[in-house]
């Protein structure tokens, strides 16, 4: 496998640094693939990042049997809620949310989405689960364990990932 990855990590000649740099730039082009995925999704539904976030929170939520307010959203998507208001007027508007009241306290807003939604994110990214979930299907137990291990570690070390202060050069 060629990989100009050193630029990222430094020159290195031992074996064991070599498949380490290896396997990141295998993640990277993993990310870069799910990335162009998610543009093309977003096209092929005609919407933005924030609105398929919201669908993919609120279908989650959904099948928790939880109800979403707009402050919810507002938090997990880290917008303003004005911002937010403007989202769901835009999928209230194309049919894939509805606002409603809430169950237990009538002077609150929840809103859900419809059921095409369900069915257009099903067929929309079925085929690609499908497909993902078949690239995966025959690792082992171990294969598995280490993959999942591997992620976890990956993810925490992304977590501690803090600002550049202006002053620092980069490297």
């Amino acid at each position: 496998m060629e990989h100009n990855s050193g630029y990222w990590y430094g020159e290195g000649a031992d074996d064991r640094r070599r498949r380490a740099i290896e396997l990141l730039q295998a993640f990277r082009l993993y990310r870069a693939a799910e990335v162009a995925m998610r543009r093309r999704t977003r096209e092929s539904m005609a919407m933005g990042e924030n609105d398929l976030l919201t669908l993919r929170y609120l279908l989650k939520a959904q099948r928790e049997d939880r109800v979403v307010s707009p402050a919810e959203l507002a938090r997990y998507l880290a917008v303003s809620t004005a911002s937010v208001t403007a989202i769901i007027d835009r999928l209230e508007k194309s049919d894939h949310v509805r606002r409603g009241p809430h169950p237990s306290d009538q002077r609150r807003i929840m809103v859900t989405p419809t059921v095409d939604t369900d069915e257009e994110v099903r067929r929309t990214l079925g085929a690609m689960h499908s497909r993902m979930l078949e690239a995966v299907i025959d690792l082992s137990p171990e294969e598995t364990r280490i993959v999942i291990d591997t992620l976890g570690r990956l993810q925490a070390a992304v977590d501690q990932v803090e600002p550049v202060p202006d002053d620092v050069p980069a490297p």
